[in-house]
């Protein structure tokens, strides 16, 4: 079915027929142990278009039981034969493009030009690590003539992962592929406003030839499905991306059985425009920096740092910019789509006017808006607040919208020191064209990741994560499959004398 007929058929009766209702627990889909059911809404018109399963720690307990049987036969597969797998489910993904980033936009709000951006990222994602799977390998220790001395990476065991709203499917497969390549089976809990495309990659990936409880999915809360998942004592390993807060009480409830943990818990990142820089390019990265995904990016570049020498032209030129991105219903593809509900619309409205009533400058939007077509939807304007103060909360909180704050700096030591000056270290962007500089900066800036000249450059290749309030550990890249995998060393006496 292509797209403008999946589109098409939404706006014609207000939902998509087949969509999942059930959890994905041990290769088939199941309804919820107590029969309770919750809706999921479309944000581009504030209202619910389909009723998922609503789970709680019995459907937890179906789930890792399964998982836990298909442990040792899927850890004990071929490394070849697994990569395989992962490879026809690539193959998969890119074969129901069209659907999934529908589902994807309905779900979340976002740009149906976006969704199928992510859509693509997750079959490559596949891809990666389809070809790792038979990468994963150990070392040999140098122990003498008479003994030696080996490592083997095994997989972790079961492996529970937290997925968050904002990017479902591609954040789901950046943990889920990994866990995978490396022999782990999984229980993911997709996020309560956007479980469907986490239902959907599970039966993807059984038609792939995963085995049954390989992969499984229970939707619900965070409290009461989220929590009994991370606090399950055969759980080995969580990866979970979402709120500080709430990444504390996962790292506490992981302790308790002694879990290993990558947090990704978001950021206030940087993006640092200095006085030579390329200002075309730098007007293009800002505006993709916080607008993409209606700035709903752990990673979106939420503070402009700009050198003194260019603020007052960059701000204008961005103004301009945000004044004309057109907003509105994700299927219509608009620049900028909804925000994920109405209580993260409140939140965001709420930051901005914050900020005008102590006086900040509101050089661009900073009004709630809805649909041009409908009326309807949750959306709030392209806003940037101009020469902010380093202690304000908009320039030290993270607001997880579409909303810009401007610092001003004097030179390349002012700027890596407010770069430097919140809690978060996620990553941070440069733009300049000098090449030494950039890499003074990018080696002075506490972040995971820094871009040079191209905010969001590169790909599943990278590692990515983040440093202080951001987390700890990293996900993507073969980085990644360390958080998967656990180290036995062997050694033996093969000769000489005792």
């Amino acid at each position: 079915m292509t797209t403008e007929t999946l589109v098409g058929e939404y706006f014609a009766s207000g939902t998509l027929s087949g969509l999942p209702t059930g959890h994905f627990i041990d290769g088939a889909f199941v309804a919820a142990s107590g029969g309770r059911t919750m809706e999921t809404f479309d944000p581009g018109s504030a209202r619910p278009y389909h009723a998922f399963a609503a789970g709680d720690g019995s459907d937890v307990d179906r789930a890792v039981a399964a998982a836990r049987r298909a442990q040792r036969a899927w850890g004990r597969t071929r490394a070849s034969a697994r990569g395989a797998i992962l490879s026809r489910a690539a193959e998969l993904i890119r074969a129901e493009a069209a659907r999934l980033a529908v589902v994807e936009s309905l779900d979340s709000g976002k740009a149906l030009q976006e969704a199928e951006g992510d859509v693509a990222g997750a079959a490559r994602c596949f891809d990666y690590y389809a070809g790792a799977a038979d990468k994963i390998q150990g070392d040999t220790f140098p122990l003498g003539a008479d003994h030696i001395g080996y490592s083997i990476e095994e997989p972790a065991g079961v492996t529970a992962h937290v997925i968050p709203w904002n990017y479902p499917l591609s954040t789901a497969a950046r943990s889920i592929a990994p866990a995978l390549a490396a022999g782990c089976t999984v229980v993911a809990k997709p996020a309560e406003q956007t479980p469907l495309t986490a239902l959907m990659l599970a039966g993807i990936l059984a038609r792939a030839g995963l085995p049954a409880g390989a992969c499984n999915v229970v939707t619900g809360t965070g409290a009461e499905a989220g929590g009994p998942l991370v606090a399950h004592p055969d759980v080995r390993h969580v990866t979970f991306t979402g709120s500080v807060p709430t990444g504390i009480r996962v790292m506490q409830s992981a302790a308790a059985h002694v879990a290993s943990v990558v947090l990704e818990l978001g950021g206030k990142s940087p993006v640092i425009v200095m006085a030579d820089a390329d200002m075309d390019a730098a007007v293009e990265g800002v505006l993709g920096a916080i607008y993409e995904n209606a700035g709903q990016i752990c990673s979106a570049g939420s503070r402009l740092v700009v050198e003194r020498g260019v603020h007052a032209e960059l701000v204008g030129r961005l103004a301009g910019r945000a004044a004309g991105l057109r907003l509105g219903h994700g299927l219509r593809r608009p620049q900028v789509g909804a925000l994920s509900s109405a209580a993260h619309l409140d939140k965001v409205a709420g930051y901005v006017e914050g900020a005008r009533a102590r006086g900040v400058t509101v050089a661009a939007g900073g009004e709630r808006a809805t649909d041009p077509q409908s009326g309807a939807g949750w959306f709030f304007q392209p806003t940037i607040l101009d020469a902010v103060k380093a202690d304000d909360p908009v320039i030290q909180e993270e607001i997880f919208g579409p909303v810009l704050s401007v610092q001003v700096v004097d030179g390349e030591e002012e700027a890596v020191a407010v770069a430097n000056g919140t809690d978060f270290g996620l990553v941070a962007g440069i733009y300049t064209s000098d090449f030494g500089r950039a890499h003074r900066m990018a080696r002075d800036i506490d972040a995971g990741q820094v871009y040079i000249n191209e905010y969001f450059a590169g790909g599943i290749e990278v590692p990515f994560g983040g440093n202080k309030l951001s987390g700890f550990g990293r996900e993507k890249g073969f980085a990644a499959l360390r958080s998967y995998t656990r180290t036995k060393s062997l050694t033996a006496k093969i000769g000489g004398s005792s």
